[in-house]
C-alpha cells in the first residue's frame, strides 16, 4: 500500500491534475486551482527542507497529530492550518500560470524525493506535525494531496488506477 503512494505522488497526481483549468473551481474554500497547486508545491519544499517553519503547536499535541497520519482519516472538508501558519487567504500566486504551476509542483515533488535519497534517514519539520522522516512525508502529502484534488473534483479519479 505504502509504495503505491509514493508511486502515486511520483505520477499519478500530476495525471489527476491534467484536467485542472484556471476556471475550475473548489467545492468547498476559498482556493482557485493555480493558488491549490502552489500550495501543494509549497508543503513539498516544506518537506525538502527549502521553506521553514516553526512549530506551530503545543508539543504535546504531537502524538495526537502522528495518530492521525497513520489512520485512514482523510483531511476534513475546510481544514484550516494553525494560526501563524498559513492566512485566511491564500499566498499571493508567484508563477505565471497554472501549467507554470503545475511544472514547478512536479520540481518541488522531484526535489522532495531527491532530498530524501540524498539525506538518509533525515528529518524535516512541518509546523503542525513535527519531525517527520520521509516516509511520515509520504503519509501526509498523500493525505494533503488527496484532499485538495477532492476539492476540485480531481479525486477519486477516474482512469488512474493506484
Amino acid at each position: 500500500m505504502e509504495i503505491e503512494k509514493y508511486q502515486f505522488l511520483k505520477e499519478g497526481m500530476f495525471h489527476c491534475l491534467e484536467p485542472l483549468t484556471k476556471k475550475d473551481e473548489g467545492i468547498w474554500g476559498v482556493m482557485k486551482p493555480q493558488e491549490m497547486v502552489e500550495h501543494l508545491a509549497d508543503f513539498f519544499d516544506v518537506s525538502s527542507a527549502k521553506i521553514h517553519f516553526d512549530l506551530a503547536i503545543p508539543k504535546e499535541h504531537l502524538p495526537r497529530y502522528k495518530e492521525f497520519l497513520y489512520s485512514d482519516k482523510p483531511f476534513r472538508e475546510n481544514t484550516k492550518a494553525p494560526t501563524g501558519v498559513l492566512g485566511e487567504k491564500p499566498m499571493p500566486l508567484r508563477i505565471a500560470d497554472l501549467e507554470a504551476a503545475k511544472k514547478k509542483l512536479e520540481r518541488s515533488v522531484q526535489d522532495f524525493f531527491n532530498y530524501f535519497n540524498e539525506h538518509t534517514g533525515a528529518q524535516t519539520l512541518h509546523p503542525v506535525f513535527g519531525m517527520l522522516t520521509v516516509h511520515e512525508w509520504v503519509l501526509l502529502h498523500y493525505k494533503h494531496v488527496t484532499h485538495h484534488l477532492r476539492q476540485f473534483k480531481l479525486w477519486p479519479a477516474t482512469g488512474y488506477n493506484e
